[in-house]
């Protein structure tokens, strides 16, 4: 009788979770965030600051992994490979799920079925921009001037597949013109070499691009941000201009493996949401032109399957001609 007895409480303990390890909340142990780009870029700031936010709430270490290489897809294998337990995180987003797939067609990961999506953290919007000698004061004279040059105009980004690389060969598709694409390895030397005046033409980031703007060296023609900034209230938006589609910024997001358990999902996401709020991080985001909102975990995925719907034929294209 005594042995049924205590057969009833063991399985009685196991069935409301509290045998065994189960008792371990999360986190109970340091949690990775893995970035997929160098120390000093935007994706990694961005993930240092969320991390920060992240180890204060949850009163254990968020720290950040900079996982290099493959055009962001070492980060992204590491990522899906993962235990979905809640320990290995990426700042993903844009350049490294919407478009690093897509670009290196040596890896298989899915960005939608690999992947549990948790929460948007955001990211600069795009500019076009021109070098003062180059006497073009619109965004409809620099297209008149596209037309014009049949060997097509030069124009500088970060490098193949950034986001700046996406929209300006998705304006020459649809307008019908030739750009010719100077890539570089990465906005600084790319945006040294616009405001020397080697390259006229630039399509990169608001942040990498704003102090050059204000200086007069460069000229800004049209921004992919929703609505016109309240900084620079005379240039349009490219909806505004006829591309209502390119509402685009370089956005980042958080991730996980797929199969992340629900109740870590949404406690990851209530806390970067609330971290937005936060003054210092308000701080951060607007010194670095990031645009940012609070989404769900099925608004970001929604969000990150409709991007990859939008990107992929331009991105493909992109991928064929390197």
């Amino acid at each position: 009788m005594r042995r049924a007895v205590f057969a009833i409480i063991a399985a009685f303990a196991v069935t409301i979770g509290f045998a065994g390890p189960a008792l371990a909340e999360w986190p109970d142990k340091p949690v990775r965030l893995l970035v997929p780009y160098s120390a000093g870029g935007a994706n990694d700031l961005l993930g240092r600051v969320f991390a920060d936010q992240l180890s204060k709430t949850f009163g254990q270490t968020f720290f950040v992994e900079n996982k290099t290489g493959g055009g962001g897809m070492i980060a992204n294998e590491a990522a899906a490979r993962a235990a979905p337990d809640g320990y290995t995180l990426e700042v993903s987003g844009m350049p490294s799920l919407v478009l690093g797939p897509v670009m290196t067609k040596s890896t298989s990961i899915d960005p939608i079925k690999d992947f549990t999506h948790i929460a948007y953290l955001g990211g600069p919007p795009n500019v076009f921009v021109v070098h003062e000698s180059l006497g073009v004061n619109s965004f409809k004279e620099l297209l008149a001037l596209m037309k014009r040059e049949k060997d097509g105009v030069q124009y500088v980004s970060p490098n193949v597949g950034a986001v700046g690389n996406m929209v300006a060969e998705y304006v020459a598709d649809k307008e019908k013109v030739k750009l010719v694409h100077i890539a570089y390895r990465g906005g600084g030397s790319a945006i040294q070499d616009l405001v020397a005046g080697h390259v006229k033409v630039g399509s990169m980031t608001l942040s990498t691009t704003r102090p050059h703007i204000l200086a007069g060296k460069l000229k800004a023609l049209a921004v992919s941000s929703e609505k016109r900034l309240p900084e620079f209230p005379d240039v349009p938006t490219l909806s505004e201009l006829g591309y209502p589609e390119l509402v685009v910024t370089t956005w980042y997001s958080l991730s996980g493996p797929a199969g992340l358990p629900r109740d870590i999902v949404t406690k990851l996401n209530a806390a970067v949401n609330k971290a937005m709020e936060l003054p210092e991080v308000q701080k951060h985001l607007e010194t670095e032109m990031v645009q940012t909102k609070a989404m769900t975990p099925e608004e970001i995925t929604a969000y990150m399957q409709s991007q990859v719907k939008l990107w992929t034929p331009t991105a493909s294209r992109i991928a064929a001609q390197n």
